[in-house]
């Protein structure tokens, strides 16, 4: 008789505190998708050069200060005279090339080796609107460009190799002269005598590849070129700089201004430090995360913290705070339990007491 009073008031917190349970989830549910869609805003250009351009700028500012710093080496090292190798008469037999102009100018260089990658940067954060993206790319470039500018000039006027054509540039009126020592007596012009010792490595063919490598790169994780998809049209995007800047190279052979070896060579440096730059920047190519810059993800991955703490704060208080109810609710029932038996007791007694009587 009992069972009845005691079971069913004790049902009702228990359901309670379940359904409870059940309504938090679908919450926190609903919490968690609202912070995907952040991060989605968050992909689709919340930060960009307007609002997050300074902040961005400002973190990195040792690293323009830098770039500045490369600039004025790389001017220090065009002026300053190479060291000018002993050229015997013997050795003029592969210095007899013709003197002839450039193909590829020395002003053309920068043209489709920083300014042509930085305007197809500026595509992508049109689409895209990531500053991110934007700035680390270009100053990705331009450490590219420039350390190896500095490298490349560093060594030419360490070697002072000369150049295939550099009889005629001593000799311009064909008649070689020699000292003593069987060293060449030259009376050209000062200038172009001083550019015949810079044959090794070759800078237009350095340069080429250290912005058109970096470019290449980019491109590569742009268009997720290494998805295992197998889809070779991206490869063909992917080499189209490589192959520029290749013939770039082959140009630099054909106007006999560098030997072959020279061009191997800065063809290698330029690619290396290209690489070395980009990853500073960017995970390669063939990651999963490959299209986008570390900066990036990283801002991600603390916007997505930040809400899932918040959630969960506010999950737990919300839980605590149902608790409580439920804990107030089982002592207002346990009192209610207490009074019903102390009633059933008291009429008992009075029975008794009347059949006493009785």
């Amino acid at each position: 008789m009992n069972s009845p009073y005691l079971l069913q008031p004790h049902l009702g917190p228990s359901s309670n505190l379940n359904q409870h349970h059940h309504f938090q989830f679908f919450t926190f549910k609903k919490t968690t998708q609202s912070s995907e869609c952040r991060m989605k805003e968050v992909q689709l250009g919340s930060h960009t050069v307007r609002s997050h351009g300074v902040t961005v700028a400002r973190t990195h500012m040792h690293d323009w200060l830098i770039l500045l710093l490369l600039v004025v080496i790389d001017v220090v090292l065009y002026i300053i005279h190479p060291f000018y190798r002993f050229v015997g008469k013997d050795m003029m037999d592969d210095l007899r090339y013709p003197l002839k102009s450039n193909t590829v100018p020395f002003w053309a260089v920068p043209v489709y080796a920083v300014l042509l990658p930085m305007m197809i940067f500026l595509i992508v954060y049109i689409r895209r609107r990531d500053v991110y993206d934007l700035h680390h790319a270009i100053l990705g470039l331009l450490f590219s460009v420039l350390v190896t500018a500095v490298i490349t000039d560093s060594i030419k006027n360490a070697v002072g190799r000369p150049r295939p054509d550099f009889f005629w540039r001593c000799f311009p009126d064909g008649k070689d002269a020699y000292d003593k020592w069987g060293n060449v007596i030259c009376h050209g012009d000062k200038s172009v005598i001083k550019e015949g010792h810079k044959s090794f490595p070759s800078g237009h063919t350095s340069g080429s590849f250290a912005g058109l490598g970096f470019l290449s790169l980019y491109l590569s994780g742009k268009i997720k070129a290494f998805d295992r998809k197998g889809h070779v049209a991206k490869l063909c995007i992917v080499f189209l700089p490589l192959l520029v800047a290749s013939l770039v190279g082959v140009s630099r052979v054909d106007d006999y201004w560098h030997h072959w070896q020279d061009v191997f060579a800065g063809g290698l440096l330029g690619l290396l430090v290209a690489t070395f730059c980009y990853l500073q920047f960017f995970p390669p190519p063939y990651h999963a995360h490959g299209w986008g810059p570390y900066a990036y993800f990283r801002v991600l991955e603390e916007s997505n913290a930040n809400t899932n703490t918040t959630n969960v704060a506010t999950l737990q208080d919300a839980m605590a705070g149902e608790v409580q109810v439920v804990n107030q609710e089982e002592e207002i029932s346990d009192n209610g339990f207490t009074g019903l038996h102390l009633a059933r007791g008291s009429s008992s007694t009075l029975e008794d007491i009347e059949s006493g009587k009785r």
